[in-house]
């Protein structure tokens, strides 16, 4: 199931992953199986199935049951995904852990990575990365969103869009416990979870390196639109502004920018733009 790993140095971390019924129980197939191919493997994977799951899920699950560092935690309902999140951290029992969500694949290094970012310096608090987005297969990659690497200049960037690829993080759960850990909000717990532990004094880093392939579509573009997206972003932003995170024009200029692309612009439309401004182009090579 796992490739053996020879390191003596080797850190206890918990990985942290979700799964309900509408996952794709290949794409959660693959998930899994990144994690325990990594070249520094976790001590614990504590798995929250959050509501009833269909068999073909049920299957994948079964494959790891009964493995010690597996852990399996079942809800009797759907609670959400903030509520899951919180949830599965509670089961975790080391200091770091890392999120994986359920239909995405971690780089084979991804773990070492991220314990020696952790190691050579004790005052970070999280540690998350770029993004490699593809459709269909990771060999049609077609966009890569890279986000600030370093403590102050995430935290300027907390104030206009979300630091973090939340399926990138490794974090110290204690100083998420600080900030008031995971809370529903709708589509955007990690970002507020991010904002608090902002407020809280956290250390924040983003390593330059891709660390997850994640499947994009339209189906995504939907998810970031709508007006209840938009209710949920600007509240944010209102939170922000209230705390004195942002200041009133930073507020009206991302209140209206939201507004655009959440609400007045289609899908298609908003895919466009999301692919030309707010990712890294990748460019095809041609057939020789």
């Amino acid at each position: 199931m796992s490739r053996k790993v020879d390191n003596e140095q080797h850190v206890e971390f918990s990985v942290s992953m979700c799964v309900y019924k509408k996952d794709n129980p290949d794409h959660f197939k693959e998930a899994l199986g990144s994690i325990v191919n990594q070249t520094l493997l976790p001590t614990e994977i504590v798995l929250v199935v959050d509501g009833p799951i269909p068999s073909s899920i049920e299957n994948v699950i079964s494959n790891y049951e009964g493995v010690p560092l597996f852990k399996v935690i079942r809800l009797a309902k759907n609670e959400g995904h903030g509520n899951a999140r919180r949830i599965g951290l509670d089961h975790c029992s080391n200091e770091l852990v890392a999120l994986m969500d359920a239909d995405d694949i971690s780089v084979e290094d991804r773990f070492e990575k991220q314990i020696k970012s952790f190691e050579e310096n004790d005052e970070i608090s999280i540690v998350g990365g770029n993004i490699t987005e593809f459709i269909d297969s990771v060999d049609n990659v077609v966009g890569i969103r890279e986000v600030p690497q370093n403590d102050d200049e995430i935290k300027d960037y907390l104030k206009r869009r979300c630091p973090f690829n939340q399926m990138t993080v490794m974090f110290k759960l204690s100083h998420v416990i600080k900030a008031g850990g995971y809370k529903d909000w709708y589509h955007n717990e990690d970002y507020y979870l991010w904002i608090r532990m902002y407020q809280s004094g956290s250390k924040f880093k983003n390593l330059e390196e891709s660390l997850v392939y994640v499947r994009v579509g339209e189906e995504m573009y939907k998810r970031r639109g709508g007006i209840n997206y938009f209710r949920s972003e600007a509240k944010l932003q209102k939170y922000m502004l209230n705390h004195n995170i942002i200041h009133s024009g930073t507020y009206v200029k991302n209140i209206v920018l939201r507004l655009v692309l959440q609400v007045l612009l289609p899908n298609k439309m908003r895919g466009f733009i999301f692919k030309q401004f707010a990712r890294k182009k990748i460019e095809k090579k041609g057939k020789d």
